[in-house]
C-alpha cells in the first residue's frame, strides 16, 4: 500500500504537468485538475507510442517525461489546485484512496496478467514495439496503448505495475471534483481491476467520464472525439464511444467534420501500430490485407478464430459442435451456458432491450444517439465473439444513464462503503468466491491478504524456464507453467508452439543478428521440424 501511495503521489503531478502542456497546445478538455490528468495520460501515451517504434521504453524514456511533467507542475503552481477541495472532500478523498490502495495491494489474479499484460510490458521496456511480434506469440500482437503507458512508468515510478490503482484515484477525484456522486458507486466493482494493468479498467473509466461530459454539455468536440478514439485504441470493443461522440458533434453541437482531424490522426496511429505488430489494422481480425510479409499464417488466424468462437460459449462446446448449431441453438446455448456466464449473457440482452424501451419513452436526442451506438457495438461483439468481457462496459453505461439524477453524495458514499466492504472481504477470503461462485474461474486464483501488502503490493516470481532453438530463433519457454510472465525474452507460450508445429510453421527472426527487426513465420525444413518436435517432447515430459 505504501509503495503504491508513493507511486500515486509521484505520477499524478507528472500527469497534471503534461496535461497543462497539452492544454497550451490543444485547449482544455474540461476544467479542473482531473481534466489535466486525463490530457496528461493522452499526451504521454501518444509520445511513448511513437517513441517505442524506435527505442525501448526503459528508464531513459521515462525520466525525460517525468522531468517535463514535474517542471510544468511546479512552474504553473498546479499544486494549488488541490487547495480548492473542502475539508469534507479531503477526508472523503483520503477514505476512498485508502480503499483503492488496499485493493491494489492484493496479488494479481487475472490470467491475462501473466499471459498477456506482463509479457507485453517486458517487450516494450526491453525492445519497444516489434514488427510482426504476433508471429512469435499471437496474443502479443495486441500491444494495447494502455500497456505502452504502463510500460513507460514501470522502470522507476511504478515498478509493481499498479497504474490502474493510480487511475482509480484519479477517477475518484473526478467524481468529487464534479460533484457527480454516481461515480463513487462504480468504484467498488472497479477495484477488481486494480491489481493488474488491465485495459478494461481505463476504458470503462474514460468512457464514463466522456459520457458525463457530453451529458453536461461539453462542446469541445476536438478533444472529446480525440479522447474517445484514444479509448477505442486502448480496447477496440469500445467503438461505441467515438461513434457517440462523432454523432453528438454532428447532430447536437453541429460541429464541422474538420474538428475531428486530431481524432482521425490518433485512429491512423492505432491502425499503424496494429499493422506493425500484427499485419492487419485491427487485432485479431484478419480484415484489410495489405500483403505484408510479417502477417500471421492463415492457419494460425483460423485457429485463433475458432478459439474465439469457443470462448463465446465459455469453452463448453467444441468447435465442431458449435458448427453444427442451428440459428436457434446458437442463441439458446449462449444464453443458457452453465455457471455465472449464462446470467451475465441474459442480463446483457435484457439490459439492451430495457434501455431501448427507455430510449423510446424518453425520446431525447442524446439518449437516442447513445442507444444506437451501444446497439451497433453489441451487434459487432455478438457477431465476432460474444464474451462477457467485451460487453461489460454496456452495464456501466446503462446504469450510469438510469441513475444519473437519483444519487446524491450521502447515498453514493453509503453504496460505496457497503460494496467496498463486500469486495475487500471477497479478496481477503477468496474461499467465499470459490464456494458460492465456482464458475467464476478467476476466483480460484485470488490469494487472499498478507501483512506485507501494507508496505509492498503482492507480486509473483517464477523464473523457471527452458531454452531452445529452432532455425535461427533462440527462445525460452516457461517450465511446467503455461504463461511467460517471468521468462526471459524472447519467450513463447507452449500452446502457440503446439499450434505452430501442428501447422508446419515456426517463427523466425527477420534478421538473425537483430531482434528489433521483427519476426516472420516460415515453413519448417525437416531439420527444423525435428528441432521443434524435440521442444514439444521436452515440454510434454516436464508437464508429466
Amino acid at each position: 500500500m505504501i509503495l503504491i501511495l508513493f507511486s500515486t503521489i509521484f505520477i499524478i503531478p507528472v500527469l497534471m504537468g503534461w496535461g497543462k502542456l497539452m492544454e497550451n497546445i490543444f485547449g482544455v478538455l474540461f476544467q479542473g485538475i482531473t481534466g489535466k490528468m486525463l490530457l496528461g495520460i493522452l499526451g504521454i501515451s501518444l509520445i511513448w507510442t511513437v517513441l517505442c517504434f524506435f527505442v525501448p521504453l526503459n528508464i531513459y524514456a521515462e525520466i525525460p517525461v517525468i522531468l517535463v511533467g514535474l517542471f510544468y507542475f511546479f512552474k504553473d503552481t498546479l499544486y494549488r489546485s488541490f487547495y480548492f477541495f473542502s475539508k469534507k472532500d479531503t477526508f472523503l478523498i483520503g477514505g476512498l484512496s485508502f480503499v483503492i490502495l488496499l485493493a491494489g495491494s492484493y496479488y494479481p489474479y487475472i490470467l491475462d496478467h501473466f499471459g498477456y499484460y506482463i509479457p507485453t510490458i517486458k517487450w516494450l521496456t526491453e525492445y519497444g514495439i516489434i514488427k510482426g511480434i504476433s508471429n512469435l506469440d499471437f496474443i502479443l500482437g495486441q500491444m494495447s496503448i494502455w500497456h505502452i503507458f504502463q510500460a513507460g512508468f514501470s522502470n522507476f515510478s511504478d515498478p509493481f505495475l499498479r497504474i490502474n490503482s493510480v487511475l482509480l484515484i484519479v477517477y475518484a477525484l473526478y467524481g468529487i471534483e464534479k460533484k457527480n456522486w454516481i461515480h463513487l458507486c462504480f468504484l467498488p466493482v472497479l477495484l477488481l481491476f486494480s491489481q493488474s494493468p488491465s485495459p478494461d479498467l481505463p476504458v470503462i473509466i474514460f468512457s464514463l467520464i466522456i459520457l458525463n461530459e457530453i451529458i453536461a454539455g461539453n462542446k469541445n468536440i476536438v478533444l472529446l472525439f480525440a479522447f474517445s478514439v484514444f479509448v477505442f485504441a486502448i480496447k477496440p470493443t469500445m467503438m461505441w464511444l467515438p461513434l457517440l461522440t462523432f454523432l453528438y458533434g454532428i447532430f447536437i453541437v453541429k460541429s464541422k467534420l474538420i474538428t475531428s482531424v486530431f481524432g482521425f490522426l490518433l485512429l491512423f496511429l492505432f491502425f499503424f501500430k496494429n499493422i506493425w505488430t500484427f499485419g492487419y489494422p485491427v487485432f485479431p481480425v484478419a480484415i484489410g490485407d495489405l500483403g505484408l510479409p510479417w502477417k500471421p499464417n492463415p492457419e494460425v488466424l483460423k485457429i485463433s478464430s475458432q478459439y474465439a468462437i469457443q470462448k463465446t460459449y465459455d469453452m463448453q462446446y467444441s468447435y465442431e459442435e458449435i458448427q453444427k448449431f442451428s440459428a436457434f441453438d446458437h442463441i439458446k446455448n449462449w444464453l443458457f451456458l452453465e455457471g455465472i456466464k449464462s446470467k451475465i449473457n441474459i442480463l446483457f440482452i435484457a439490459g439492451l432491450i430495457f434501455f431501448s424501451v427507455f430510449t423510446w419513452i424518453k425520446k431525447r436526442k442524446l439518449i437516442t444517439l447513445l442507444c444506437i451506438s451501444l446497439l451497433i457495438k453489441s451487434i459487432f461483439v455478438l457477431a465476432f465473439s460474444a464474451q462477457y468481457r467485451f460487453f461489460i462496459d454496456v452495464f456501466f453505461v446503462i446504469l450510469f444513464v438510469l441513475l444519473y439524477d437519483h444519487l446524491n453524495r450521502k447515498k453514493s458514499i453509503v453504496i460505496f462503503s457497503v460494496l467496498s466492504l463486500f469486495l475487500i472481504s471477497l479478496l481477503s477470503f477468496p474461499a467465499l468466491i470459490q464456494h458460492y461462485l465456482p464458475s467464476f474461474r478467476p476466483g480460484s486464483f485470488i490469494a487472499g491478504f498478507e501483512e506485507k501488502q501494507i508496505y509492498k503490493p503482492g507480486t509473483y516470481e517464477y523464473d523457471q524456464f527452458d531454452s531452445f532453438q529452432t532455425g535461427n530463433l533462440k527462445f525460452n519457454v516457461s517450465k511446467d507453467y503455461p504463461y511467460n510472465f517471468d521468462t526471459p525474452l524472447p519467450a513463447i507460450s507452449a500452446s502457440y508452439i503446439f499450434d505452430d508445429v501442428k501447422t508446419g510453421i515456426f517463427p523466425q527472426l527477420s534478421d538473425k543478428n537483430d531482434i528489433r527487426k521483427g519476426f516472420i513465420w516460415k515453413k519448417m525444413t525437416p531439420h527444423e521440424k525435428a528441432e521443434a518436435e524435440n521442444v514439444i517432447n521436452t515440454i510434454k515430459n516436464i508437464d508429466q
